[in-house]
């Protein structure tokens, strides 16, 4: 075959390099420039909110429909539309949101997942999209089962599942028809997860990751679905990334995404028989693989340079990467079980960028055209009345380390030092605030406040030394480069240094309460969203998972050498410091920051006649899914917000 003669001499051939030039940043914080627009409209929160959010895809097998995950509704359901994108119909309904969509192989049924108010307890359906008849194929309240991925003769799903109880993933097949369950592994390790099933192309074997908890170190294993025989396709010494995203035709070669050859995330062809990596790219930015083309001539990745995204394709035979011609911002690949259609001429994609929300792309590789066939924006709501970000550089206080920012500067904003700023900070820690659409950002920044969305030491996008810089130092060097953030865009000239705020969700909450704890002096107010509070109480009560992996990056809370460390780095000890007011938000069914961490520091702050106003969403959890909630909850931001922090009226007056 072809595509067999092409992937050997692959291995003979040198590596492809990627170019992963840096974009533009600037580092002198007088360089931040309000943009003059004397017709900039007001945002109206609610309809901003009503911007639609465009979830997971999948391709019909004839490549005709694309199913999708949208909030259009109110919830995140399952709609269907032609692949020219017109009329979408919603084919789900229910008061509980849904995800993963994966189309059968005959086109007769789609797999998909849904929880219970947010509980991340997930259970598998299945769905008949010509008459619309669903069925729960689970039905196991205390098991979690995701990520359906369908066996090529469509009578198997393989999945991942998790009980209530348990510290990890294994992974599991089903009988559609019969709805046997086979166990593909058994006994993993507490402190490892499988996931990411990957049939092969004969339905004889599976290729899946196993991922240790603290996130350094992960493996790819070949089974053998009848024998359920196991082989391990990447040994190595040290502590090193493996993961597969896709399985060549003939099964002989393995797509993937590690950090071994050079501390960075790269892209590889790993060959299953020889177990030698054929790297596809060098760089020193964060490089994912993603899967082959169904007539096995090209191969994906995304390339996402200091927070922007470009999507790429490479070609096997010439071995030639090519960016596709696509808008600038954050692409990324759609589709559950390929991006392409069957026929390997069109690709699915998600475009997304500062001003423009989230919206499903098709890319033509015959015509090199693009075409957007969902569309986010409600009407009322304009892309040119939004703010494009600077990207900035600073250097940590520690002089260690470069730390990347998005600054965002309100349209007609005089540089006369009287405008609120604040420091927006992601969750994670392993994550990024990205070039992306933030509808929180911008309607904050319309309202006339400069924001700093800081990537703190601890995110992704940007090494393997710089991610693993806050391990056993959570809540410390990465504070002190959200602290930084603060110094920085204080020169600008456009802030009040007494104005300053500091907001966050999740482990971002948990930064904002040891911001307005350990550095009271700096902000006028905090906004923490799903927090928590007590390194303690959080380990003790979260879901056991998230245990495993707060215990290797942070340490054992039962282990007395850790006492006084979890001490300092819990926000409860130290509320006595606050004096900024203090708005906090929480999930009633979060499983991973829960709300016990909100209710235990309201009390606290209340009997030290504190300023601290809470409100926790029963019915959601570690985020708010439902459309009411979410504008509930920024409208007690942005009331929150203009009582205690209020911006002067900037949309009309000249910048400086």
């Amino acid at each position: 075959m072809r595509a067999l003669r092409i992937l050997v001499i692959l291995s003979l051939m040198t590596a492809v390099l990627i170019a992963g030039q840096s974009p533009a940043f600037i580092t002198d914080p007088h360089q931040v420039t309000s943009q003059r627009r004397p017709d900039v409209q007001s945002f109206d929160l609610e309809k901003l909110y009503l911007t639609r959010l465009i979830g997971e895809t999948a391709w019909s097998p004839d490549g005709k429909q694309i199913v999708f995950v949208t909030n259009v509704s109110g919830r995140n359901n399952l709609w269907l539309m032609p692949a020219t994108g017109r009329c979408p119909v919603q084919f789900t309904v229910s008061n509980q949101r849904q995800s993963a969509p994966a189309w059968s192989p005959d086109g007769k049924s789609i797999a998909f997942i849904s929880d219970y108010d947010g509980d991340e307890q997930w259970d598998l359906f299945l769905s008949n999209p010509l008459s619309g008849e669903v069925v729960n194929l689970t039905q196991t309240r205390d098991i979690s089962e995701e990520g359906p991925v369908w066996s090529p003769d469509g009578k198997w799903i393989a999945y991942m599942v998790k009980p209530r109880t348990s510290s990890n993933y294994e992974i599991d097949l089903v009988n559609v028809t019969t709805k046997q369950v086979r166990h593909l592994t058994v006994d993993t390790p507490k402190e490892k997860n499988n996931g990411n099933p990957i049939w092969s192309k004969d339905g004889k074997a599976i290729v899946f990751t196993q991922q240790h908890a603290n996130g350094k170190d992960s493996n790819i294993f070949l089974t053998d679905v009848a024998t359920e025989k196991r082989t391990l396709l990447t040994p190595h010494a040290g502590e090193h990334n493996y993961i597969a995203t896709d399985l060549s035709a003939d099964a002989k070669w393995v797509l993937l995404t590690s950090n071994a050859r050079n501390g960075y995330d790269n892209v590889g062809l790993l060959e299953t028989r020889t177990k030698k990596i054929d790297w596809l790219t060098e760089s020193k930015w964060q490089i994912t693989s993603g899967r082959f083309s169904p007539d096995s001539k090209l191969a994906t990745w995304t390339a996402n340079i200091d927070g922007n995204q470009e999507i790429f394709t490479y070609d096997l035979g010439t071995r030639r990467a090519t960016a596709l011609p696509i808008p600038q911002g954050v692409n990324f690949l759609g589709g559950s079980e390929s991006p392409f259609t069957r026929d390997s001429s069109q690709l699915l994609f998600y475009h997304n960028g500062p001003n423009a929300p989230q919206d499903v792309w098709i890319y033509d590789l015959t015509s090199g055209k693009s075409q957007q066939v969902t569309n986010s924006f409600v009407g009322g709501i304009r892309g040119e009345d939004m703010v494009e970000p600077y990207l900035v550089h600073y250097m940590s206080k520690d002089g260690k380390m470069q730390i990347s920012a998005f600054v965002y500067v309100p349209h007609n904003l005089q540089r006369n030092g009287q405008s609120p700023a604040i420091v927006y900070v992601h969750g994670g820690p392993t994550a990024q605030t990205m070039n992306s659409f933030n509808r929180n950002i911008q309607y904050l920044v319309n309202q006339g406040y400069v924001v700093i969305a800081p990537n703190y030491r601890g995110s992704t996008g940007y090494g393997k030394e710089f991610m693993d810089a806050n391990r056993f130092d959570m809540g410390g060097g990465d504070l002190a480069d959200c602290l930084a953030a603060s110094d920085w865009v204080k020169q600008t000239g456009y802030v009040d240094p007494k104005k300053l705020v500091i907001m966050g969700g999740s482990y971002g909450g948990y930064m904002t309460m040891m911001g307005v704890t350990k550095a009271s002096n700096v902000w006028a107010a905090g906004v923490a969203i799903v927090p928590f509070v007590n390194w303690f109480t959080e380990i003790k009560n979260e879901d056991p998972l998230l245990r495993e992996y707060d215990v290797a990056t942070m340490g054992n809370p039962d282990d007395p050498k850790n006492k006084q460390l979890f001490e300092d780095r819990s926000p409860v000890y130290h509320l006595d410091s606050i004096r900024a007011p203090l708005l906090m938000l929480a999930g009633g069914h979060d499983p991973r920051c829960p709300a016990s961490e909100t209710r235990q520091t309201e009390e606290a702050i209340k009997k030290r006649s504190g300023t601290v106003e809470v409100k926790i969403y029963d019915n959601e959890g570690h985020g708010f899914s439902k459309v009411e909630n979410q504008i509930d909850a920024y409208k007690r931001v942005a009331d929150f917000l203009k009582r205690h922090v209020p911006a002067p009226l900037a949309q009309n007056e000249h910048h400086g």
